[in-house]
């Protein structure tokens, strides 16, 4: 177990979000989060960015615990997550359970609760050894049309305590598209030197949520993000990225937005997801 602990006490974004590992055994973690302003939206309400994280962390080392280190570099190749309720000036504590593991895949189960069992979010994660293989050849994202239009609403969010501390700039948010630029810092990366998967997660988030309010502009509404699907499609090397949104649906107070995950330089695609957003009146 001490590759698979390694992993995620060595990890700068692990450390900064505050994780602490409470159980690693070869097929379950328990990882708890205590509460930081530094995690929060307004409102001291845990990012959706924040938990998404806490869950690739615990799957990742659910993943490395089974597969071991010979399985090196790994990455959550699908996840499913589900966003239950909020947790405000709380802590968290994230159960991984792995539920089946093949020659190169670990599929984990991982429950997020408050410590008087409220469920917060849940996420099923697909974790891929992928064995010292060399990566596939990777997409060129499809990317926007380079407007600059990042609407009122864009400085206050950036401001918003997680947001400030990854360093998200928005350039655009307007016409239902966003585009999220995530500078590379030192405190994003994980214990092999990759980038984080968390804070990629946070930053497909933070973009879906964007193309839907770039859809109905500011105003007196009540946001949160049910659900997240994501793609990461291989390690995730150390560099700034820029994120791409587009809203491709929206009914009444749900919004469905596709986001492209690729460097900033050059432009190869290194995650994709889909965001269920909601905004209501």
């Amino acid at each position: 177990m001490e590759h698979a602990a390694a992993w995620v006490e060595k990890s700068e974004y692990a450390r900064g979000l505050g994780v602490e590992i409470e159980e690693l055994s070869g097929d379950c973690a328990r990882l708890r989060l205590p509460f930081r302003d530094a995690n929060t939206n307004p409102g001291r309400v845990l990012h959706g960015g924040v938990a998404a994280s806490l869950v690739a962390t615990a799957a990742g080392a659910v993943a490395r615990a089974t597969l071991g280190p010979e399985a090196a570099p790994l990455h959550t190749a699908a996840l499913q997550m589900t966003y239950l309720a909020a947790a405000k000036e709380e802590a968290v504590v994230a159960r991984a359970q792995r539920l089946r593991a093949g020659k190169e895949l670990c599929f984990v189960d991982v429950a997020v609760a408050t410590d008087d069992e409220k469920p917060i979010a849940h996420g099923l994660a697909v974790v891929r050894g992928r064995f010292g293989a060399a990566p596939a050849q990777a997409a060129r994202a499809t990317g926007d049309d380079g407007a600059a239009e990042p609407g009122p609403l864009a400085p206050h969010i950036e401001r918003a305590p997680f947001m400030a501390g990854l360093g998200l700039r928005i350039e655009h948010m307007a016409g239902g598209r966003s585009r999220i630029r995530l500078p590379w810092h030192a405190h994003l990366a994980a214990a092999d030197e990759c980038m984080h998967e968390g804070a990629v997660l946070a930053l497909l988030d933070t973009t879906g949520a964007m193309a839907a309010w770039a859809v109905t502009g500011p105003g007196p509404f009540k946001a949160s993000t049910p659900a997240l699907q994501s793609r990461i499609l291989a390690p995730v090397p150390a560099v700034e990225l820029v994120a791409y949104g587009r809203c491709v649906h929206a009914d009444g107070e749900a919004f469905s937005c596709d986001v492209e995950v690729a460097a900033a330089d050059g432009g190869l695609v290194c995650a994709r997801g889909t965001v269920l957003y909601r905004i209501v009146r």
